[in-house]
């Protein structure tokens, strides 16, 4: 049995499952795009968790329905590669020098 976590609540597991789907999905894409969606996911999740309070319930529900929506679009096997901006690169440059 897996040692015990923290509880979490139900829109902390949506998050959660979200994020993992996201991550699977970054593994069905061609191996030289995968850095630059791996990279997009990260991004969007570590800054939109920043922007929002753990306790504005109905922003994160929003999030998580715009979040859906885009990873149905991006899960489609006609998208192959991803625009990966400077910022994301330079946001990626910070977070390894950690």
């Amino acid at each position: 049995m897996p040692p015990a976590g923290p509880k979490l609540s139900g829109l902390q597991r949506e998050v959660l499952a979200l994020y993992r789907r996201a991550l699977r999905m970054v593994r069905t894409k061609p191996g030289a795009a995968q850095p630059k969606f791996r990279l997009y996911v990260r991004y969007a999740f570590h800054t939109q968790t920043r922007s929002v309070s753990p306790r504005n319930i109905g922003a994160i529900e929003h999030m998580l329905r715009r979040g859906r929506a885009q990873l149905e679009m991006y899960e489609q096997k006609e998208v192959r590669d991803i625009w990966v901006s400077k910022e994301m690169r330079e946001w990626e440059g910070k977070e390894r020098s950690m």
